[in-house]
Order: structure tokens, then C-alpha cells, then sequence
């Protein structure tokens, strides 16, 4: 017998084929038994007809329980009533493992429930959809930046202080000294560019947020490019290609995947490039406008970020922060002292902050001005402040969140679902 699986089945049309994998769901009607196995690639329908088989075959079809371990031999035959076009006739059934009852029913569940068997929940047909598509936009971030002349550079997890604020960083002891779990690997990268001159890190980073909602996640995946020799302006264009590109590759090969999760692809057919810009002031003035009380120099929040987006088909680009809310190592804008070289790409249909950059300040007598500014221990960034002793260059990237990238093109309600097992303020396990 030829083996298979289920995503290359249309190759084998009218051969006898193996198939291995678990029992998803069954049925019966008088002499037809009806299985639905799947591989880990796909889910086909498997017809076994009383008198076409041995009778002890039947028999175990009729009984074989939820996610059973299964090998299926059967003829591969076209059917256009099929999800997948093509069913398979059984003509040998083996069993390998006969499961348990199945925890997870086909009746509704509680959130709380599906997380608790996060473990098991990953094998349904909508999880697998999102993972399938989240292992996509991994393979075209790594493509894109690949193909870029970028180098990856793998940046640590335990870090000796803070990137992004000290409010938020997970500390574990550390040989008799401390450590933090990494917020961002940007640092890093600024070295492996004055090294390479093209760089990203690709990994999980941590922020010990006290928040709830349906955006954050404790530990949660970032690509971080990081570029010499350029400005904001040429920051914000590799961002804008880079999301574009990750939307199209999606669109071109997991469109199925994206009709499994019913999601409206029109929404990512309407992305396009240039993406709609706008400075902090006139996000500010936007917002007073549609009657949210903000105040220039607050954040833009959740809220805020999707009253701007909303507005727009593509992602929004947000520009010129005030310094005083940025990060340490952000320059200012040399025409407003008070502002950040720094942009933002908001996900369009509320999905908020997907990608946070900028320009990084080069100057040695500015960046030691703005860690002092900022009560940073200065003796733990001497290397960082080495970049601006030997060879200083002006120079940019951003992160872009994985989670939060996925959780947009999916069209999901919240970003828990976005990653094998989250890590939530309330959830550790499993």
C-alpha cells in the first residue's frame, strides 16, 4: 500500500492508500460506518460499508472512541460533496490505540475549560487552522529578512537589565547576582549591526504587565529587525513592505486555513501600501475630535488605537511620539527637541500596535544624558554606550509582535489562541 497523507490526497485519486492518525469524529447509518480521520495535515472522510469488509473490521469502526489512533487503508475516490474534494472507500482498519473518553466534546465549552486542555484543544479543526497559519507567517518573516541581506543574530534571554522599563521585567536570581528574563533583544541587534550592517533576532521576550486584555500576553514572540545607515523615514518603508509582504504570503497559501476560521479575506485583500500615516499631533487632534478625552502627552491606548484604525483598510502608521514616553535609547527629532524619531503600525479592525520602532539615538553625550534622565544604572549599558564610542552611526529597526500579527490576520477575538500554550497573568499551565 502506498502511504499518504491527507493534504497530498488529490495525487492519489483511484489508488489504495495508508492513512495514519486519529479518529476526529464518526458516524453511522445502517450499514455505513463514516470516519473522520485526521493526520496533522488535513481531515478526509472514510466510508466503510458492511459486506465491502471483514465483519470484525466493521465491528471496530463502530466502536472506535475520539481521537483513536487509527491506520486506514482504502481506495482514494473524488467526491464534490467533500470539504476536500475526495473521500477515501475503506477496505482494512487497524487499530493502534483506543483512546479514552474524550474530554473535549463536540458541545460548546467554557473558555476556562479549553485552556485548562489547552494541551488537547490544539487538535481541533480551528486551532489547527490558526497554528497552521501562525507557522506561515513565521516562514515569511524569516523569508522576507532572508532574502533582504538580513543576518540573524540570536540576542540573549537573561538580560542584566531593562530595554523597555523597569516596571515590567521578570527577575530571577543569578549566580549570587540578578538577571531579567528579556523584554527585547533591540540591543542587541544594534551591536549585530554595526557588525553586520543588516540584522534581526527572532524570539520569545517576557513583560510582567499586570493587564488582561485581549492584546497582551506575558511571554509572547518578536522579530526584531535592526538596520545601519538609516532614518525613520527609511525605517517606516522596510515596516510597511515588511507587514505587506507577510499579508500577501498568507492570502497566497493559507487562504484555506483562513475560510476554516471564516475569515473575511477581503479585509487583507484591501491592505496596500503606502499605508496611511499620521503624526502624534494629528492622532491627538483625531481623537479629541471623535470625542475621546486624551491629553497630549498620554499614550495611545487599546481604545485609542482602535478608534485611529478603524478608519483605514491598510495598517496606520503613527509618528513623532513625545520623547518623554518613549524609550531611553529613541532620538529626538532634531526640529522638536520635545519628540521621538519613533512610529507605531496599528493592525487595522481594532487589532492595535502590530510593529514599534524608530530611530536610535547615536550620539554617546545624548544616550548618557537619557539613561541618567531615565534612573538606569549606567554601569550595566558601558558596552551599549561602546557602539557610540567606535564607529557610531545613525540607525533604526522595530519589533513587530508575532502574536499580535497573527491575531489580526486570523481575524481572532483574543490573542490567547494565537500561540501553542499562552502564558497569561492568571495562567501558567498547562
Amino acid at each position: 500500500m502506498i502511504p499518504a497523507s491527507i493534504e497530498d490526497i488529490a495525487r492519489h485519486e483511484g489508488q489504495e492508500v495508508t492513512l495514519r492518525g486519529w479518529l476526529y469524529n464518526a458516524s453511522s447509518k445502517g450499514k455505513i460506518h463514516f470516519l473522520q480521520l485526521r493526520d496533522g495535515t488535513g481531515i478526509i472522510q472514510c466510508v466503510v460499508f458492511q459486506g465491502e469488509v471483514r465483519a470484525e473490521t466493521f465491528d471496530l469502526a463502530g466502536r472506535l472512541t475520539q481521537e483513536s489512533s487509527i491506520e486506514v487503508t482504502g481506495r482514494v475516490r473524488a467526491d464534490k460533496r467533500a470539504p476536500i474534494g475526495y473521500e477515501l472507500g475503506v477496505t482494512g482498519l487497524r487499530l493502534v490505540s483506543m483512546a479514552e473518553p474524550y474530554p473535549i466534546s463536540p458541545k460548546e465549552h467554557g473558555v476556562d475549560f479549553l485552556m485548562d486542555h489547552r494541551h488537547l484543544w490544539l487538535r481541533s479543526r480551528r486551532q489547527h487552522a490558526i497554528l497552521r497559519i501562525r507557522a506561515e507567517v513565521v516562514a515569511a518573516i524569516r523569508g522576507y529578512l532572508d532574502g533582504h541581506g538580513f543576518v540573524l543574530i540570536d540576542a540573549p534571554i537573561l538580560t542584566p537589565a531593562a530595554c523597555e522599563g523597569t516596571s515590567t521585567l521578570f527577575e530571577t536570581a543569578y549566580f549570587g547576582d540578578r538577571a531579567y528574563l528579556t523584554q527585547s533583544g533591540q540591543l542587541y541587534m544594534e551591536a549585530g549591526a554595526m557588525a553586520h550592517g543588516r540584522v534581526y533576532c527572532f524570539g520569545p521576550t517576557f513583560r510582567a504587565e499586570k493587564s488582561k486584555t485581549r492584546r497582551h500576553l506575558t511571554e509572547f514572540w518578536m522579530v526584531e529587525p535592526e538596520v545601519a545607515f538609516m532614518d525613520l523615514e527609511e525605517d517606516i518603508g522596510l515596516a510597511e513592505d515588511f507587514v505587506l509582504s507577510i499579508v500577501e504570503r498568507i492570502l497566497s497559501r493559507r487562504r484555506r486555513d483562513l475560510e476554516i476560521l471564516e475569515r473575511d479575506v477581503s479585509a487583507l485583500e484591501a491592505v496596500r501600501k503606502p499605508f496611511p500615516r499620521m503624526s502624534y499631533d494629528d492622532a491627538i487632534s483625531a481623537l479629541r475630535a471623535d470625542g475621546l478625552a486624551i491629553e497630549w502627552g498620554s499614550d495611545i491606548g487599546g481604545d485609542e488605537e482602535t478608534a485611529l484604525s478603524s478608519k483605514h483598510s491598510s495598517p496606520l502608521i503613527v509618528h513623532r511620539f513625545p520623547a518623554a514616553i518613549k524609550a531611553f535609547y529613541m532620538k529626538r527629532d532634531p526640529e522638536r527637541s520635545d519628540l521621538a524619531l519613533g512610529m507605531d503600525i496599528l493592525a487595522p479592525e481594532g487589532y492595535g500596535e502590530i510593529v514599534g520602532g524608530g530611530q536610535r539615538e547615536d550620539d554617546l553625550a545624548a544616550l548618557e544624558s537619557s539613561i541618567a534622565l531615565h534612573g538606569l544604572p549606567r554601569e550595566v549599558f558601558g558596552w551599549y554606550l561602546d557602539l557610540r564610542r567606535y564607529g557610531t552611526v545613525p540607525h533604526s529597526g522595530f519589533g513587530l509582535g508575532l502574536e499580535r500579527t497573527v491575531a489580526w490576520i486570523c481575524g481572532l477575538k483574543h490573542i490567547r489562541e494565537t500561540i501553542p500554550f499562552p502564558r497569561l497573568m492568571n495562567r501558567l499551565t498547562p
